[in-house]
């Protein structure tokens, strides 16, 4: 009797224990829709590795596969599965648009912001602000977050960034008697646009033509949009604020034609290679490589592949240094490509809750921010860990109060970044003075956001 009263107290208890696990179980199950959260995420390529290029079997999707690994261990909503997606750049929008039409975005896509932005304006990304916290703020400059911020709404979780400067040949600065001008190795300099004259002066009268053949004081180029952002820096050159707070291009002022007049009269001057109007940023760099030019535009990519090149073999090794694109206040001008997560709206709650939760996991989580070093981190954490490995971080890091947003987030911007070249060129060809130039560029460019702004869901 007693033996089977054990036997009954046992089963009783299994079934209790039973009846919680499947408790459990459905609890979980629910929370879930009965199935595994699955996610696609998408990036063009980036960096190779997590933290570096030459970890074994590094690859463009290593990164996100790993902190998809570690965010799916750590997840108690659901369980996670992230498909990882190496696109193309020349296929995104291809893609990302047959994809939106046939109502299958990815969930994810990691890229440049100003690559980007449109989609923010379509109304097919989905707003990041309440994922953002204080100590992110706190510990990414402001100017990185006005990068990202659409109308009310952050639509872009920054990550690493890719700072726009420019670059000069100091040994051809040394040559032409210019060594007051040449900074140090790891220092961004910063002239004054009087300097910036002088210096393309003293090139053009002074480099030795036995040492550079066909050498020119700096490169001008205005062949297509490709590098357009520089074209853009310099015609803010004298102050010119570009956008107003409506989002319309306020170019022709007296400010914006002294900008263009002051590209003609480099040209005109002989201080710029010979046919801008047909020349493109490609060519240039090429030049720059070639020790054709004395200055230069670069971003932080184009520049550690200039030197990776120097290291190599690739191209003969030159002392290739950075400088700030200078402005009449003083201060320099900084743009920078900002990268980061944006959020697709899928239509699906859950699966839109899960990406951002894990977009926040892979921007903030202490380990994961580390490998933002592969490009430039926007963290001053993380600037500050590696800035005795990567010394130029500080010095990019300290441009930061003096960025402006090239695209000003306006509606319509890969459009409207096809309108400004042809200007140019009528400029460098004479076709055009630079206040025609400027009045022209402006209405074309105004009809463009204003035609984009109909459609945008920022401005409705």
């Amino acid at each position: 009797m007693l033996k089977k009263s054990f036997f009954t107290l046992l089963n009783f208890i299994l079934i209790i224990s039973i009846l919680a696990a499947c408790g459990d179980k459905d609890e979980k199950a629910s929370s879930n829709s009965g199935d595994t959260v699955e996610l696609s995420l998408w990036l063009t390529p980036q960096w190779k590795g997590i933290l570096d290029a030459d970890e074994e079997g590094a690859d463009y999707d290593s990164f996100f596969k790993h902190a998809a690994e570690e965010f799916a261990k750590q997840y108690d909503k659901h369980d996670v599965k992230i498909n990882v997606e190496v696109i193309a750049g020349d296929q995104r929008d291809e893609m990302l648009n047959v994809n939106l039409n046939g109502g299958t975005p990815p969930d994810i896509f990691f890229e440049s912001v100003f690559a980007m932005g449109d989609y923010a304006h379509r109304g097919a990304l989905v707003p990041l602000n309440d994922i953002v916290d204080d100590e992110a703020k706190s510990d990414i400059e402001q100017s990185y977050w006005d990068t990202v911020t659409f109308g009310d709404d952050i639509y872009f979780y920054p990550f690493s960034h890719m700072p726009g400067t420019l670059v000069y040949n100091a040994d051809m600065f040394k040559d032409a008697g210019l060594d007051e001008f040449v900074g140090n190795e790891d220092e961004i300099k910063t002239w004054t646009l009087d300097e910036l004259e002088t210096i393309l002066a003293g090139l053009k009268e002074n480099i030795p033509a036995d040492k550079y053949t066909n050498a020119y004081p700096m490169g001008l180029f205005a062949l297509n949009n490709q590098g357009d952002t520089w074209n853009l820096a310099y015609l803010r050159m004298f102050g010119n604020q570009f956008f107003d707070d409506n989002g319309n291009i306020v170019l022709d002022d007296e400010n914006g034609s002294k900008a263009i007049a002051w590209l003609k009269e480099v040209y005109d001057n002989g201080y710029a290679n010979p046919g801008a109007e047909s020349v493109s940023s490609n060519d240039v760099n090429a030049m720059f490589q070639n020790k054709q030019l004395g200055v230069s535009f670069t971003n932080s990519v184009l520049y550690n592949n200039i030197l990776a090149d120097m290291e190599s073999g690739n191209i003969e090794k030159f002392d290739a240094r950075l400088a700030n694109i200078p402005s009449v206040s003083g201060d320099p001008l900084s743009f920078t490509y900002v990268t980061g997560a944006a959020v697709f709206n899928t239509g699906d709650e859950t699966r839109m809750e899960v990406a951002k939760d894990f977009v926040k996991f892979f921007s903030t989580d202490p380990e994961l921010v580390k490998s933002s070093k592969n490009g430039v981190p926007v963290r001053k954490s993380v600037v500050e860990e590696f800035k005795d490995e990567k010394p130029l971080f500080a010095a990019y890091e300290a441009n930061a109060p003096y960025m402006f947003s090239f695209t000003g987030n306006v509606p319509g911007y890969n459009e409207l970044r096809q309108v400004l070249y042809p200007e140019l060129q009528a400029v460098f060809t004479g076709e055009k003075t630079p206040e025609e130039a400027v009045k022209s560029y402006q209405e074309k460019g105004n009809d463009v956001i204003e035609k984009a702004k109909a459609d945008s869901v920022i401005y409705q």
